[in-house]
């Protein structure tokens, strides 16, 4: 149902659930519009630092 509101198909949407940074954001955007969620949209680029936190790891792990 969610593909058909949408107009994605279902690799599209599996791949916005599951946090693809491919994914166009505009299709983030519908998706959330469709479940009744576009108010929350400024919580996804909100400051994040448990994320920040694990990116620096990251980070320092390949730099070894």
């Amino acid at each position: 149902m969610l593909c058909e509101r949408t107009g994605f198909d279902h690799k599209t949407v599996n791949k916005v659930f599951a946090g693809d940074p491919g994914v166009a954001i505009g299709a983030y955007l519908k998706i959330m519009a469709v479940l009744g969620m576009e108010s929350n949209f400024s919580e996804v680029a909100a400051h994040d630092e448990l994320g920040i936190k694990l990116q620096n790891i990251k980070l320092l792990e390949g730099s070894k």
